[in-house]
């Protein structure tokens, strides 16, 4: 028999040291039965093992935070001094579960009845009543994903988390909140952090709408209201949100990495259009040599966004408009059905080839669209008229051939793939509706996730509620 090891542990950690015993006896308990050939529950082990890890890991934190305590008189954070103003018992949640320490709560001096602060947790820069920041970032991004009915099951699958469903609803909102608020510096942050892949050659930005649910007031009826009538009615609408992108690619135009961003119906777009350009002349700062693309459908409202925050005296260079290439197909797709009936997709085969190879490929296409209709005003076939006016309003954006050539992308599918990802698979779920604050919390985290910026935004977020708290001599 293997002589045991020692494991000295301070007496001041009780609890983890307690906690650690647990866990060898129950293992203990488990190889002992384990060689008698029996069947094995395996997953009671498992949960068993997981619960005792737990423990372990509660104790360790009750450990550190135990330490964090400072108990003295007065106490200085920031710029303000604090009084002690009294002891309690104060509950911390880990992703392993609530930890209670006793601590001092303090008031600022000079301040009579003015509120209580804890300094562990301005130390620590928790959220909320003692939400530590580990468990409200895993917490915020299991919401990001799914519903908090759905973060509340998988937390309870993986065995962590072991928080409600109304607290998987309360924190992320509470962190997506101060986000939202400090949005703009962290981005600036993480634009400046960001490595341009070595493969890159162009940079495209692109901006297009998704509609939305939208939870509205509903006015009132008159007269007397029924006996079972709602007191606060309200209506689900739907409003056009707004996605973008600021995409990198390599030299065949294939994309290699996507940024991606969101605003609410009410949100400001000009501000959008604004952060576009702005991360745009970031990346061109590291390189210099990429060629820029402005990509976009035919709304008009889309470019005049996209060319005020992407213009080419603030980005420093010439930048290529596109009218993305698929949305034109569409439009010359309908106009050659109602033309040239079965022979319109052979058509619409020579028109693309046309299109990605000749640079007066449009006007050409135009041209025959005009002379094959052969209609008087007012009476064209409406999907031909609307290809006419397409290629009319948008022929200095469709030089493809020379797009291609240069291997830039001709194509708005990363804005588009974002329009479906950012909004349609989390915010138009069968019956869901949304108010303005708590959609744009989980539009602007979920950007992040769908960016792969999740942690360094966190980082960034969390590191800047941290303070230090010192003892003043009395």
């Amino acid at each position: 028999m293997s002589a045991p090891i020692l494991v000295e542990i301070p007496a001041k950690y009780k609890t983890l040291a307690e906690a650690i015993g647990e866990l060898v006896v129950a293992v203990d308990v488990r190889c002992k039965t384990a060689g008698n050939g029996n069947a094995l529950d395996y997953l009671c082990i498992e949960d068993e093992l997981r619960e005792h890890s737990s423990a372990i890991e509660r104790g360790a934190h009750e450990a550190v935070l135990s330490s964090a305590v400072i108990d003295t008189k007065s106490l200085r954070i920031g710029a303000k001094v604090y009084g002690q103003a009294c002891r309690s018992m104060g509950s911390y949640k880990t992703q392993a579960g609530v930890v209670r320490i006793e601590r001092p709560l303090c008031r600022e001096k000079g301040v009579r009845n003015g509120p209580t602060i804890d300094a562990i947790s301005i130390r620590i820069g928790a959220v909320g009543d003692g939400w530590l920041p580990g468990t409200a970032k895993s917490m915020t991004h299991l919401l990001q994903l799914g519903t908090s009915r759905e973060a509340a099951n998988v937390a309870c699958q993986v065995g962590r988390l072991p928080y409600s469903r109304t607290s998987f609803e309360r924190v992320p909102h509470a962190v997506g909140e101060i986000y939202v608020g400090q949005r703009v510096e962290i981005e600036e942050k993480l634009i400046c952090e960001f490595v341009v892949p070595d493969e890159a050659r162009s940079v495209s930005a692109s901006i297009d709408r998704v509609s939305i649910p939208m939870e509205e007031p509903r006015p009132r009826p008159r007269g007397r209201p029924a006996k079972n009538a709602p007191k606060n009615p309200i209506t689900r609408q739907y409003r056009m949100a707004y996605c973008a992108t600021v995409t990198l690619h390599d030299g065949d135009g294939r994309a290699i990495h996507t940024i991606r961003y969101g605003r609410m119906p009410q949100g400001d777009e000009w501000g959008l259009a604004d952060a576009l350009g702005s991360d745009v002349l970031a990346i061109l700062r590291q390189r210099p040599d990429l060629a820029v693309v402005r990509l976009a459908d035919g709304a008009h409202d889309m470019w005049s966004l996209l060319e005020t925050g992407v213009d080419d005296v603030s980005i420093g260079k010439k930048c290529t408009s596109l009218i993305d290439f698929w949305h034109l197909i569409e439009k010359l797709s309908a106009a050659a059905k109602e033309l040239y009936g079965t022979d319109g997709q052979k058509v619409v085969d020579q028109w693309r080839k046309k299109l990605a190879t000749k640079p007066r490929a449009a006007a050409e296409i135009l041209a025959t669209l005009r002379d094959d209709a052969g209609l008087q005003p007012g009476h064209e076939a409406d999907p031909v008229r609307a290809a006419i006016t397409y290629l009319e309003n948008h022929a200095d954006r469709m030089n493809y051939s020379d797009a291609r050539k240069r291997g830039l992308p001709i194509g708005s599918g990363n804005v588009e793939a974002t329009c479906k990802t950012l909004v349609q698979m989390r915010m138009k779920r069968a019956g869901s509706r949304w108010k303005e604050d708590s959609g744009d919390h989980v539009m602007q985290l979920r950007a992040l996730a769908l960016s792969d910026r999740w942690d360094g935004a966190m980082n960034i977020l969390f590191r800047s509620r941290c303070q230090e708290a010192r003892a003043v001599a009395a």
